[in-house]
């Protein structure tokens, strides 16, 4: 049992040793930085790790604000992303449904990827407001791409045998998307989503950085420090705003393997 218990340990430890050794050489480049490349009179311009945890993270007003932006943040991320997995699901399934319906929607999917999102902010601004829904509008514009691209591609992946043995049996179209289309598109799916969730994260932090009405983000945070060059606060908003990336595209990698099991390795 002991065995067995210091061997998950050592693998868990091997899992966690490069990404531990890769943050311990950014710290240490952040501070060459900061103490030998820049001069003294710029070096608050990137203040040092320690400078930011005592300065912002350690400051109970400066964390409840980072704190609070990070919570806006991810409930706006997390609205566009079901908004997104909704829309992509349904679009895919209508454009694998006929196939002139795919040549009369997939050249939109394609142009809402292409169009630089900062362009279309403005005019979101002006048709939904400055609030709430108006960056989720923005979440999901960003987001939306890959999950239909990935969906399509999954409910195209069915091998034919079994699109024939359906087909012999008599069943109904909807029971050959429900019971074997979507089945088998699980893994494209959920890669889709994986991918949405890190899009939908910068989406609310690029709105946040326009729509200031309402509780503000991460991004108006990132805006407001930047504006008053407070250097600390900044980072540590930065920091967080990554973290919360990370923890979401680690987590629906997590919910990946649970959901669809043996099939993960289809969607790495």
């Amino acid at each position: 049992m002991k065995k067995s218990q210091s061997a998950a340990m050592r693998r868990q430890l091997g899992k966690a040793g490069p990404p531990l050794l890769v943050a311990a050489g950014i710290v240490g480049v952040w501070y060459l930085i900061t103490y030998v490349v820049l001069d003294p009179a710029r070096r608050f311009l990137m203040p040092a790790p320690h400078t930011v945890v005592t300065e912002a993270f350690l400051d109970a007003d400066v964390r409840g604000e980072i704190g609070d932006g990070l919570l806006s943040t991810a409930q706006v991320a997390f609205t566009g992303l079901a908004a997104a997995v909704v829309i992509g699901v349904l679009w895919a399934i209508a454009m694998n449904h006929a196939e002139w319906v795919e040549r009369s929607l997939f050249p939109y999917a394609v142009m809402l990827q292409c169009i630089p999102v900062l362009a279309l902010v403005p005019l979101i601004g002006f048709w939904f407001g400055f609030d709430f829904f108006a960056r989720v509008v923005v979440c999901v514009l960003i987001a939306l791409f890959p999950m239909v691209s990935n969906t399509l591609f999954g409910l195209r992946s069915v091998e034919r045998a079994q699109r024939e043995l359906f087909a012999l049996q008599g069943a109904s179209r909807w029971v050959v998307l429900t019971q074997l289309k979507l089945r088998a598109a699980l893994p494209a799916i959920f890669a889709g989503v994986r991918i949405s969730a890190g899009l939908a994260v910068v989406g609310a932090i690029v709105a946040d950085f326009f729509f200031r009405q309402g509780e503000p983000g991460i991004g108006a945070l990132i805006s407001r420090y930047q504006a008053r060059a407070q250097a600390p606060e900044l980072f540590a908003s930065v920091l967080v705003a990554s973290l919360l990336g990370v923890a979401v595209f680690t987590g629906f990698g997590r919910l990946t393997r649970r959901c669809v099991g043996r099939w993960y390795d289809a969607t790495r």
